[in-house]
């Protein structure tokens, strides 16, 4: 497995244990997340840059999540999707990897973790975010 997907998988380890215990602080939680699993200073790196987009842009990216999820508030979410969700707006958000790629990421994280009803979701959600930021 490529460094690039394991330290997607770590950002949502911690965007999700953050999530659940709704704590104050996401870099605190992700550090000691990673610390305690012993994970690669590579693997740690690319995914504190996903991190760090949430706890600085993270209102910005669940408004724009919310204003493509029409039908969805994102706390109705079930925690994987909504999870899932905001690693890859923050991937997207940054700009550095194709869109294409973050979406196709963001589906296999969602079957994995979740179900084959998440992965369609999330390719949905994130396919119409991708297009209203003029990325695809």
């Amino acid at each position: 497995m490529r460094v690039e997907t394991r330290a997607r998988a770590r950002a949502l380890q911690a965007v999700y244990a953050w999530d659940l215990r709704d704590a104050p602080d996401l870099d605190r939680m992700a550090t000691a997340i990673w610390d305690d699993l012993g994970i690669a200073p590579d693997e740690r790196h690319l995914a504190g840059l996903l991190v760090h987009e949430i706890v600085v842009h993270g209102d910005e990216i669940d408004q724009q999540l919310t204003d493509v999820t029409t039908n969805w508030r994102l706390d109705r979410l079930g925690v994987i999707e909504r999870t899932v969700l905001r690693v890859a707006a923050a991937e997207l958000h940054r700009g550095e990897t194709p869109p294409r790629v973050v979406i196709q990421e963001a589906i296999h994280l969602a079957e994995r973790y979740g179900s084959e009803q998440s992965a369609r979701f999330v390719n949905g959600v994130l396919d119409a975010l991708a297009r209203r930021m003029g990325r695809l």
